[in-house]
C-alpha cells in the first residue's frame, strides 16, 4: 500500500501532532516538572486488606466475625530465645519484660489482644485442695527471687502454654502482637516504619545470651520494602545494559539518549500520576516501572530505527520522523493496546494488590503512547541522527535486501528458509511437539506457595531462618487456620455444640501437616481432668452442663469462645502453608461441614493467615485460565483490527501460545507456584510478546498486499523491523535475567519467567510467522506492483545528502 503525500496531508492525527511540535514539547516539559514533584510524595507501603480477596466466601465469613475472633490473621510473633538452660532465669525474665513493654507500645499493635508471659490475660488454671483456682502466669509478686522463679515455673507448667507461648524445650517464649491495618482515622499502618522499629528492638536486646526471632505479615512486608533498594539497583543496571546495546547497534549517542530518556520519562510520569490518583507502590507492583521502561525501549527503538533508515535514504529529519510515524504508528498503538489489555484483564481478580498493579501498569502503558509514539518522533524530528549512523543503517538494510536476500546477513537468510514448504512443515511439527510436551508437563503447575516460610524471600533470609526456628520449637506455628462454629446465643458451651467441635478437631488431627489444635472442646476435657483429681480417665467431653459452665467461667482463652457465646473457634496450627496442606485442610473441613452443619450450627471457614491464603489460592486458581483466555481474545481482536485478516491473526497469536505453554512447564521445573506475585507474569508476557509479531507482520502484510512474494516480504520485514525485534528481545531478556540474583525471591522468579518469555516470544515469532505464513498468507498484487523493499533499492541506489525536504512516496 503506497502512502502518498495527499494521504499524509489528510491525516488529522499526524498534522495535529507535527504541526504543533513546540507546543507539545513545552506542555510535556511542564507536565514533567509537575509530576516530578508529585513523584517525590509517592510512598512504598502495603496493606493487609489489599492482599485479601474481599469477595471470597472465606473472607466474607472472616470480616463478618472479625470483631469476635481478634486480629488473628495479621499477627506479629516475636520469639525471645535464651542460650541458657531455660527461660527460668531472672536476667532472661527481665529482658523479656523490657522487650514486652517496647513492643506493646509500637504503633499499630492491637493492645487488647496482646499476649506474652508478662500480660495478666495469660493465665493458668489448676485444681487445689480448695477447688479450681486460676491466676496470671506471671506472679503478681514477682521480684526476681528464687521463690518467684519457682512460682513462675509452676504456673507455666500448669498453664498449657508450653508449645504455645513457651517453647517446647523451655528455652524461648513468644510475644504475640496482633496488628491493626488502619487506625481510627483510616490511615494505613506504615509497615516499613514498624519493621524498622522491630529491627531496633532486635539490635538493642540481642546478645550472646538472647536471640530474637520475628515473623508475621507486618515483618515480611517490612523486609520486602527494605530489600527494594535492590530493585532500584537492577533497574539502573537494566538501563545501562539497554543503553549500551542500543548504542552498539546505532553508534549514535543522541538518538540513543533520546530513546532512553523518553522511556524513563514514561516512568517518571507514571510515578507522578500514582499519588495524584491516591495510589501507593507496594512490593508486588514496584516492578511495574521497569516493565514500562522495557516496553518503551522496545517501541522507541523501532521508531529510531525507521527514522535512521529514512534519513540514510536522504530524507530530511522532519520528513523522516513523519514517515516513520505514519508507517509504524498503527502497529505501535495496537501493540501498546495489547499491552494495556494484558494488564487490564488482571482487574477481574478480586485481590486489591493485583488490581492496583493492573491500574498502574495500564496507566504506564497509556503514558507510553504519548511519550514514545508521539513525543519521541517529535524530538527526533529536531535532533535527528548522526549522518554516519544513518548511512550505516541504510547500508545494512540495502545489504539485507539486495539480490533477493543473498547477502551477508546469514541469520536473515536462514530465517527466510522457513517460508519454504519443507522448512515450514518441519518448524510447525517441532513447535507442535514442544507445545504438546509443555502442556503435558505444565499441567503439574500448582497454585499457592510450594515452600515453607515466606517464599517471597530467599530460604537463607533472616525471616525464613526465624520462621524455621519457630516451626521446630513450637507446636503452635505461625501458620494458623481458624474455623468458626456459629450457633445460637449462649449455646457455644453446650454439649450439643462442643461435641461437633470435638469431632471436627479429631478429623483435622488426622492430617499429617497439622501440628496442634486449640478449641473449647479440648479445654473442657482438660478441665474435666482437673476437676477429678487430675485423672486422665476423665479426659472426655463432660455431658454435665454445670461442668461445662464452670470450664467456660474459669480461665478459658478468650480466642476460643466469644463474649456472647454464640461462636466457638477451632484454631488449627499447621506445619506450613503449602498449597497441598491448605487444600487438604479445606477439603476436610468442607466435608465435615456438609455432614454436620444445620440451622442451629454453622461451620464456617476461615480466618487466620492460612485461612486467608487458602481463599487467595482459590481466587487465583479460578482466575488463572480465565485471564489467559481474555488476554488471547483481546489480543486476537486487536490484531484483526490491524490486519483485517484472520490468517494474519493466527500467525501473530500461535507463537505466543507455544511460549505460554513452555512458561508453565518452566514454572513446574523451577518449583514456582501460581500466586499473587507470579499470576500476572504470563498474562503480561502475552501482552508484551505480541509486540514482536505485530511489528514483523505489519511489514509482511504491507509487502504481500503490494504483490511481493512471502520470502521477499518476510526479508523486508526482517531488514526493517526484525533487527530491532531481535535486539530488544535479547536485551530485555538479559536485563530481567539479572533479577535472578535479587534477595527478593518473587522478583527472581519473575525475572526468570520474563526473560524466558521475552526471548522465546521473539524466537517463536521469527520462526513461526514465516512457517505459518507459507500455508496461510499469499501475495496480493496491486495496481502499481511495487513494494517497500523495491523502493529502498530503486529510489536511492546510494545514501545521499540529508538536506532533501520534499515528502516522497513510500511503501508501508
Amino acid at each position: 500500500m503506497i502512502i502518498k503525500k495527499s494521504d499524509m496531508l489528510q491525516s488529522l492525527v499526524e498534522r495535529a501532532i507535527f504541526g504543533r511540535r513546540p507546543i507539545i514539547i513545552i506542555l510535556c516539559l511542564l507536565v514533567t516538572i509537575g509530576l516530578i514533584f508529585e513523584a517525590a510524595s509517592l510512598r512504598v507501603n502495603a496493606g493487609f486488606d489489599k492482599m485479601i480477596p474481599q469477595g471470597h466466601e472465606f473472607i466474607k465469613n472472616y470480616m463478618a466475625n472479625k470483631a469476635e475472633i481478634t486480629s488473628s490473621s495479621n499477627n506479629l510473633r516475636i520469639v525471645v530465645e535464651t542460650t541458657a538452660e531455660s527461660i527460668f532465669e531472672p536476667k532472661y525474665v527481665e529482658t523479656l519484660r523490657r522487650i514486652n513493654d517496647e513492643v506493646f507500645l509500637l504503633p499499630g499493635v492491637e493492645r487488647s489482644y496482646f499476649k506474652s508471659l508478662w500480660m495478666p490475660s495469660v493465665r493458668w488454671v489448676g485444681v487445689t485442695e480448695e477447688g479450681i483456682e486460676s491466676g496470671p502466669v506471671m506472679p503478681e509478686s514477682y521480684n526476681g527471687s528464687t521463690e518467684s522463679i519457682d512460682e513462675l515455673r509452676t504456673n507455666v507448667m500448669r498453664s498449657g502454654e508450653v508449645g504455645q507461648l513457651v517453647g517446647l524445650d523451655l528455652k524461648s517464649t513468644t510475644i504475640l502482637a496482633p496488628l491493626i491495618d488502619r487506625n481510627e482515622h483510616g490511615e494505613r499502618l506504615d509497615y516499613q516504619r514498624l519493621s524498622t522499629a522491630l529491627e531496633a528492638v532486635r539490635v538493642k536486646y540481642e546478645s550472646n545470651d538472647v536471640k530474637i526471632h520475628i515473623v508475621g505479615f507486618g515483618k515480611l512486608v517490612g523486609d520486602l520494602i527494605d530489600a527494594l533498594h535492590t530493585v532500584a539497583l537492577f533497574f539502573a543496571l537494566a538501563i545501562v545494559v539497554c543503553m549500551a546495546v542500543l548504542y552498539w547497534h546505532t553508534r549514535c549517542i543522541r538518538s540513543t539518549l533520546l530513546v532512553v530518556s523518553c522511556s524513563l520519562l514514561a516512568v517518571v510520569w507514571l510515578l507522578g500520576l500514582l499519588p495524584l490518583l491516591g495510589f501507593e507502590l507496594d512490593p508486588y507492583s514496584v516492578l511495574v516501572p521497569f516493565l514500562i521502561f522495557a516496553i518503551g525501549m522496545s517501541h522507541g527503538a523501532q521508531k529510531m530505527n525507521g527514522i535512521m533508515q529514512d534519513i540514510g535514504r536522504g530524507e530530511d529529519k522532519l520528513v523522516a520522523a513523519r514517515l516513520t510515524f505514519r508507517r509504524l504508528f498503527l502497529a505501535g498503538v495496537t501493540a501498546l493496546l495489547a499491552d494495556v489489555v494484558g494488564f487490564a484483564v488482571l482487574m477481574i481478580i478480586d485481590i486489591k494488590v493485583i488490581q492496583e498493579l493492573a491500574i498502574a501498569a495500564s496507566l504506564g502503558v497509556g503514558v507510553l503512547i504519548f511519550t514514545n509514539l508521539i513525543l519521541l518522533p517529535i524530538l527526533l524530528s529536531y535532533v535527528g541522527v548522526s549522518p554516519e549512523a544513518a548511512q550505516r543503517s541504510l547500508k545494512e538494510e540495502r545489504s539485507a535486501l539486495g539480490n533477493d536476500g543473498a547477502s551477508s546477513q546469514k541469520l536473515w537468510t536462514l530465517l527466510t528458509q522457513f517460508t519454504t514448504r519443507r522448512w515450514a512443515t518441519a518448524a510447525i511439527c517441532v513447535f507442535v511437539v514442544i507445545g504438546a510436551l509443555s502442556y503435558y508437563y505444565g499441567r503439574g503447575v500448582k497454585v499457592g506457595d510450594l515452600e515453607p516460610g515466606a517464599p517471597e524471600l530467599r530460604a537463607e533470609s533472616q525471616y525464613n531462618r526465624d520462621n524455621a526456628y519457630i516451626t521446630s520449637h513450637y507446636a503452635a506455628s505461625s501458620d494458623v487456620f481458624m474455623v468458626m462454629v456459629k450457633t445460637q446465643a449462649s449455646e457455644c458451651n453446650t454439649y450439643r455444640v462442643l461435641s461437633v467441635v470435638d469431632k471436627l478437631e479429631l478429623e483435622l488431627q488426622q492430617i499429617p501437616q497439622v501440628e496442634s489444635i486449640k478449641s473449647f472442646a479440648g479445654f473442657a476435657k482438660m478441665a474435666a481432668v482437673g476437676m477429678n483429681e487430675g485423672s486422665f480417665l476423665w479426659y472426655d467431653l463432660p455431658r454435665n452442663q454445670g461442668m461445662l459452665n464452670s470450664a467456660a467461667n474459669r480461665g478459658v482463652p478468650r480466642e476460643l469462645i466469644n463474649q456472647r457465646c454464640d461462636m466457638a473457634s477451632v484454631i488449627v496450627y499447621l506445619k506450613d502453608h503449602k498449597s497441598e496442606t491448605l487444600d487438604q485442610v479445606v477439603a476436610t473441613t468442607q466435608s465435615f461441614a456438609d455432614r454436620y452443619s444445620s440451622e442451629d450450627i454453622q461451620i464456617l471457614m476461615a480466618a487466620g493467615n492460612a485461612g486467608i491464603e487458602a481463599a487467595t489460592n482459590s481466587v487465583v486458581r479460578h482466575a488463572d485460565h480465565m485471564i489467559l483466555w481474555l488476554v488471547y481474545l483481546a489480543v486476537s481482536l486487536l490484531a484483526y483490527v490491524t490486519f483485517r485478516s484472520i490468517r494474519a491473526v493466527i500467525c501473530a497469536v500461535l507463537p505466543l501460545v507455544v511460549t505460554t505453554l513452555m512458561s508453565q512447564a518452566l514454572m513446574v521445573s523451577l518449583d514456582i507456584g501460581i500466586k499473587v506475585a507470579t499470576l500476572p507474569v504470563i498474562a503480561l508476557g502475552v501482552g508484551i510478546g505480541v509486540d514482536y509479531s505485530l511489528y514483523v507482520l505489519s511489514v509482511v502484510m504491507a509487502e504481500l498486499r503490494s504483490g511481493a512474494s512471502l520470502k521477499r516480504a518476510y526479508y523486508a520485514a526482517l531488514a526493517f523491523t526484525g533487527r530491532v525485534v531481535v535486539l530488544t528481545g535479547l536485551t530485555l531478556a538479559v536485563a530481567v535475567l539479572m533479577w535472578v540474583a535479587s534477595p527478593i525471591k518473587f522478583q527472581a522468579d519473575m525475572g526468570a519467567l520474563l526473560a524466558f518469555m521475552f526471548g522465546w516470544n521473539m524466537v517463536a515469532s521469527l520462526i513461526l510467522i514465516p512457517a505459518l505464513g507459507h500455508f496461510l498468507l499469499q501475495p496480493q498484487a496491486t495496481a502499481d506492483g511495487s513494494s517497500y523493499s523495491s523502493m529502498v533499492l530503486e529510489a536511492h541506489p546510494e545514501p545521499v545528502s540529508t538536506q532533501h525536504t520534499k515528502l516522497p512516496c513510500l511503501k508501508s
